[in-house]
């Protein structure tokens, strides 16, 4: 992508990016993350932002509570902000293009990416990070879309994930996915995708990027995602509480659409969230071979305009029983 073309975004950036210098040093070995302990049995809870560096929703919602000075009731609840090097060279007159810097931080979890040898800006941040995450019992992980569409839980493939996401509440569509051919996301990492662990974690898309109304989606599912894990008490969140939200719905995904060729097009500018009503409808080419709906009523979630080989294209769902 060039710098004009990221400047040619259709959304207006209405979020400023909080100045998080004053956070760089923490209170943990992790530069960036702040932890406090209750000093009563209970989970850590970790809430993290900025995973991609032009996703400012996050940041600006773990940078208010901190302020707020929230602390936990029980147990052990973390912030952090996580690819600062991205982050801090956002640029509201070309916002695409802090997404990463080497390679996308949400796509390198899995073990023997983090094991390995190879090396890049968002892989020593990780490898950082990695030794505090693997002492966290539950996880939420602030994000945001290309697109104006609802917001959405990413719950993962196993059942605590949709059980946390249900104890949360909020937002009203919980996803179950098993995440990118691409790699593992955060979310993914290690104990979270086993079944047999008891440790979990979600990954919220809060809204279009740079909206206003993604910070309140953030802040709500934050502070709902406190109250599930029974880290603060109501009576420390209740002044900035939404309304009760709306009974949630499930989307089961069965298939990403991942990019094979440079020749990868949708057939319409799909934002996400289309439901197309007949199985064998045509969504995309991609090189020779032509996309089609595998279902009736097939939900398109989170449609990308990053047409790179190997990356996921589209998720392609459908709605299930509560």
């Amino acid at each position: 992508m060039t710098a004009d073309s990221a400047r040619l975004t259709p959304w207006p950036v209405e979020l400023r990016a909080p100045d998080i210098e004053p956070y760089r040093n923490g209170n943990t070995d992790v530069p960036f993350f702040w932890s406090f302990d209750s000093n009563l049995p209970g989970p850590h809870v970790m809430v993290t932002a900025v995973v991609h560096g032009n996703e400012l929703c996050g940041a600006r919602v773990v940078d208010r509570l901190l302020r707020e000075q929230i602390r936990p009731d029980r147990g052990r609840l973390t912030f952090g902000f996580c690819n600062v090097a991205a982050y801090v060279a956002f640029d509201p007159a070309y916002p695409t293009l802090s997404r990463f810097v080497d390679e996308d931080f949400n796509r390198i979890w899995d073990q023997p990416t983090l094991n390995g040898s190879r090396s890049s800006v968002e892989l020593a941040r990780a490898r950082a990070i990695r030794p505090l995450v693997d002492t966290v019992d539950i996880l939420l992980d602030l994000h945001s879309m290309q697109n104006a569409t609802e917001p959405l839980i990413l719950a993962g493939a196993c059942q605590k994930g949709l059980d946390l996401a249900r104890r949360v509440g909020y937002p009203a569509t919980t996803v179950i996915d098993a995440g990118h051919a691409a790699g593992a996301r955060m979310r993914d990492y290690s104990f979270f995708q086993d079944p047999s662990d008891p440790r979990a974690a979600l990954l919220v898309e809060c809204g279009q990027h740079w909206a206003r109304s993604s910070e309140i989606v953030a802040m709500e599912t934050t502070l709902r995602f406190l109250l599930a894990t029974e880290t603060v008490g109501r009576a420390a969140v209740e002044p900035w509480l939404g309304s009760e939200p709306e009974p949630q719905k499930v989307i089961q995904i069965t298939q990403p659409v991942t990019v094979r060729t440079d020749g990868f097009a949708f057939v319409e500018p799909f934002v996400g969230m289309e439901c197309v009503p007949r199985a064998g409808t045509v969504i995309a080419h991609d090189g020779d071979q032509t996309i089609v709906t595998p279902y009736d009523d097939c939900i398109l979630i989170m449609p990308s305009r990053r047409l790179s080989v190997g990356q996921t294209a589209v998720r392609l769902g459908r709605f299930v029983d509560d």
